[in-house]
């Protein structure tokens, strides 16, 4: 069982890698160093959606409109951060 939860640790935070890869492709397309109409570019980036968009809209819905700032992948990385590190040692605590 501890495996278990250390494979859903190493999950967690090969997301929390995806949620940063996602916030740095949109802003290298918002500040147009990359183009966005290249197939690879778009590709990356659809996977990216793809991967982060079930996690990040109920966080987009839940927060008031801040404008231009979309504060939703920090939300969700200290969500993972709290899971890992208080919910899954709690777990790990109760079969040892």
């Amino acid at each position: 069982m501890l495996e278990l939860l250390q494979f859903i640790s190493y999950l967690l935070t090969l997301y929390i890698w995806v949620l940063i890869a996602m916030a740095v492709l949109s802003w290298l397309i918002a500040f147009n160093v990359v183009n966005a109409r290249n197939q690879v570019v778009r590709m990356v980036g659809e996977l990216l959606y793809r991967i982060t968009e079930p996690a990040l809209r109920p966080i987009r819905k839940a927060l008031p409109n801040l404008g231009g700032i979309d504060i939703s992948p920090v939300i969700v990385i200290l969500i993972i951060i709290f899971i890992q590190s208080v919910i899954l040692p709690n777990i790990a605590k109760a079969f040892i």
